[in-house]
């Protein structure tokens, strides 16, 4: 496939199992624990797309976001978290500065596969995806 993603979870685990999914999908994955970490592939161009944590304990996914539209915007980026409320309001800000897709822990890796797919191939698709 040759498209690199970049996984950030706080949680080790969380980011360990991702990688091992899309890896069997044929992607090249990264993972990083922070978000201040995964800026530096941000920034050295090494990504094709960005899927992140919301709530982390350095910056928060919509920080996160922001700084990578700031920086390459054209970069897909797709949240995730295992929050049905967000007190942050992180995906309402995120949305309002044009994220489109955000996946509820836990989620189906099939679908989370397709709607990477989606996006890397530059497909704007708005899926919220839940359990």
């Amino acid at each position: 496939m040759g498209y690199t993603i970049l996984v950030v979870d706080d949680e080790v685990d969380v980011t360990e199992l991702q990688k091992l999914d899309l890896e069997d999908e044929g992607f090249d994955v990264i993972c990083e624990n922070s978000g201040y970490d995964a800026l530096k592939h941000i920034m050295e161009d090494k990504i094709d797309l960005l899927l992140t944590d919301i709530a982390m304990q350095d910056m928060d996914g919509y920080q996160l976001y922001a700084k990578v539209m700031e920086l390459r915007d054209d970069v897909p980026v797709i949240m995730m978290t295992g929050f049905g409320y967000d007190p942050n309001h992180v995906v309402v800000k995120a949305k309002k500065d044009g994220l489109h897709d955000v996946v509820f822990k836990p989620f189906d890796t099939d679908k989370l596969v397709e709607l990477i797919k989606t996006r890397l191939d530059g497909g704007r698709c708005n899926i919220e995806t839940d359990h």
